[in-house]
């Protein structure tokens, strides 16, 4: 178990050698308010004067103190190698290898260190200082000794100094690794602590707080902390320990601290004597030494896998930063070769990185064949914008001077064409919308599928460019076969067409069955022959389609037209003209308003369900063609092309050293992946080693 303590201590040089706390090792954190007596504390448990002193904020840098206990065969060992006299010593990290014998030269090396970040205005810096000290007179401990809590600015301190040194204190005591040394002074209410107030905004259950209550022989006379270090006022699961600390005197007439540890017994025995063996430094030491040895067994093994988790994301992130390039010629010819197979890979749906957010690649552009695309075009009315006077002035207007006998062609086609004409627009945007997703793709395979370009940011920028121009040249190609197809549906329109003949002949069933229906309900005193025939210019539906007009016209009849028959006309009467004046027939006013005859109203009904059935027929064939067509000029040439245009384009001599150069930074940035993946690695060596030889 006492191993323990020096494993953690070297965790801890591993991943200083790399200036990184990304690890929370186990670790005792000292929090008090100022003149709470916290030095004096960490001074008792080191046994020598190594911190400043003064009235305010001492204290402006955390300090990572490091106690190493070592015996008598490496105090010689340690002698011979450095040259160096006494049986304690110090060093500091930021000294490197220099040690340490005199401890008023590391009170004063802490003092210009603090100096030199932090300044002389008593503000703080939450940069630490990490000191290790040698002595066959302390027990393992890693310490960390903060700002002391404070309230009010003194002197040119900032403002907010009182919320610095509380974010500072939560910054560390907030590691679950961590054990809190909560120090209070016993001439001070117990109830009102500032230290167990912090240590249980982040440990409200006390499982990892320690008490301790400094300055027992400054209370007031007659009363006593019997009561507070029983824990009958504030409890505290992991215990309260009373200690005693050197005066101000004491110190300024350099009173030994082990002359003071002895002192701080007399007193416990005189004062306290049912609990002298419960309280004071060495008690605390060893308790610390007891608590730390435990917390870091319970969290050796969430360590190791933390490490182990790291090791492997670091690994991939310096793989993601490749080796140095040595063959530039090859070094290019992969990476291009590498995008080009990861952007058609991207497309077919087997890339390496699948992303999970959205759809991407071949999905979004199968996406936007047949649900933007293919909802866009069915929810396009087919009778959209076409009303029935578009549609009665069409055949009237095909009709010329003379009176018609049929419905015209012509009128049908006119008005069929420029219902084709709306399934345009919407075919051109499917190109756009698959055109975007294309260039979105060569985003998507910078950022997962091929990081080796990010270390070469003119390279990647180069790709960009050809891909981008062959996508762009290809658009123009693209959008004129896509308008081509609606042109090819305009060019002809095919009455004959088996879709569109079969529903004529279901509406000239529709239109005799409702001509039988009205024969059925003329009156008994009309002849049926008489009523069925009026001329030769009434012949029957089936009558004029057997009679060999050739086309869907001859299911059209004309309409019973007499003054009975049709259907009233509401039509503005022109005014009479004054007696003397000519008639101006042009002067004559357009009927405000009127009901359709029957013959209009059959015309025009014929005419739009003609139109939407044909409009069907074309929008079922441009639903099918236009992704096609997309797909063979955009898509699929874009795939064939893409590897010989890169190489084409970029795979040049002169191009080779400027294409690879790095980003100024990557060099640097691989640097450190190498040196934070060494240290990770020697870690899980060091936990791995005290597995074995402890059983853990």
């Amino acid at each position: 178990m006492e191993a323990l303590i020096p494993v953690i201590n070297k965790l801890q040089d591993v991943f200083n050698t790399v200036g990184a706390d990304i690890i929370q090792l186990p670790q005792i954190v000292v929090v008090g308010t100022q003149s709470s007596g916290k030095s004096s504390v960490l001074e008792s448990l080191v046994g020598r004067d190594i911190l400043p002193r003064g009235t305010g904020i001492v204290t402006r840098r955390p300090l990572i103190l490091q106690l190493v206990h070592i015996d008598s065969e490496d105090r010689r060992k340690t002698s011979e190698e450095n040259g160096i006299e006494g049986e304690e010593w110090g060093k500091f990290l930021h000294t490197k290898n220099k040690i340490y014998t005199d401890f008023e030269m590391i009170r004063q090396e802490i003092d210009t260190e603090t100096e030199r970040l932090s300044g002389n205005n008593k503000g703080i810096s939450d940069d630490p200082i990490h000191l290790k000290v040698f002595s066959p007179h302390v027990v393992n401990l890693t310490l960390v000794d903060l700002p002391g809590i404070t309230k009010v600015p003194v002197g040119d301190q900032p403002k907010d100094i009182e919320i610095q040194i509380r974010e500072l204190i939560l910054k560390y005591i907030s590691n679950p690794n961590s054990i809190i040394l909560a120090v209070t002074a016993a001439n001070t209410d117990m109830a009102t602590s500032e230290a167990l107030k912090v240590a249980r905004e982040v440990d409200p259950d006390g499982r990892r707080t320690l008490a301790v209550v400094t300055k027992l022989d400054l209370m007031d006379a007659g009363t006593d902390a019997m009561d507070v270090l029983m824990g009958r006022v504030i409890p505290v699961k992991l215990g309260i320990i009373g200690v005693v600390n050197r005066s101000q005197l004491d110190i300024n007439q350099r009173k030994l601290v082990a002359d003071s540890i002895r002192d701080e017994y007399a007193f416990l025995q005189k004062k306290y004597p049912s609990l002298a063996n419960r309280n004071g430094t060495k008690y605390l030491a060893r308790t610390l030494n007891r608590l730390l040895m435990h917390h870091i067994r319970d969290c050796l093994p969430e360590l190791k896998t933390r490490i182990n988790v790291l090791a492997a994301q670091y690994q991939s992130l310096l793989n993601s930063y490749g080796e140095p390039v040595e063959d530039k010629s090859a070094t290019l010819l992969q990476l291009i070769t590498k995008f080009a197979a990861e952007y058609c890979h991207t497309i077919e749906g087997t890339a390496k990185y699948i992303e999970t957010a959205e759809l991407c690649g071949g999905a979004r552009i199968c996406y936007i064949f047949h649900e933007t695309f293919g909802r866009t075009l069915e929810s396009v009315d087919p009778l959209g914008g076409l009303t029935t006077i578009d549609v009665l002035t069409a055949i009237r207007n095909a009709t010329g001077p003379r009176p018609a006998l049929f419905v015209p062609e012509v009128s049908f086609e006119l008005l069929v064409k420029r219902q084709v004409k709306r399934l345009e627009e919407p075919s051109l945007r499917c190109v756009e919308l698959v055109h975007e997703e294309m260039q979105r793709i060569i985003q998507h395979c910078s950022n997962y599928s091929t990081q080796e370009l990010l270390r070469f940011p003119k390279l990647h920028d180069a790709i960009v460019e050809v891909v981008t121009s062959l996508l762009r040249k290809r658009l123009p190609v693209t959008n004129e076969m896509v308008h081509n197809l609606v042109a090819i549906e305009l060019a002809y329109i095919n009455t004959k067409h088996p879709d569109f003949a079969d529903a004529c002949g279901l509406m000239n069933n529709n239109i005799e069955e409702q001509r039988r229906n009205r024969m059925r309900d003329l009156p008994t005193a009309v002849p049926r022959d008489k009523a069925a025939s009026s001329g030769p210019q009434s012949s029957s539906v089936s009558d004029q389609i057997d009679s060999g007009t050739g086309n869907w016209r001859g299911m059209l009849r004309r309409g019973e037209e007499n003054a009975g028959g049709e259907r009233a006309m509401a039509v503005a009467l022109p005014a009479s003209p004054q007696k003397g004046h000519a008639v101006n027939l042009l002067d004559v006013p357009v009927p405000v308003s009127r009901k359709l005859s029957a013959r209009e109203q059959r015309d025009c009904e014929v005419i739009e369900r003609l139109i939407k059935s044909y409009f069907l027929i074309v929008r079922k064939n441009i639903q099918d063609s236009v992704p096609k067509a997309v797909m063979h000029f955009l898509v699929n040439h874009v795939k064939d092309c893409l590897q010989s245009e890169l190489v084409g384009q970029l795979y040049k001599t002169v191009l080779l050293d400027d294409l690879l150069t790095e980003s100024e930074d990557m060099a640097q940035r691989r640097t450190e992946a190498a040196d934070m993946l060494k240290a990770l690695q020697k870690a899980s060596q060091v936990i791995a080693e005290i597995r074995e030889t402890h059983m853990w």
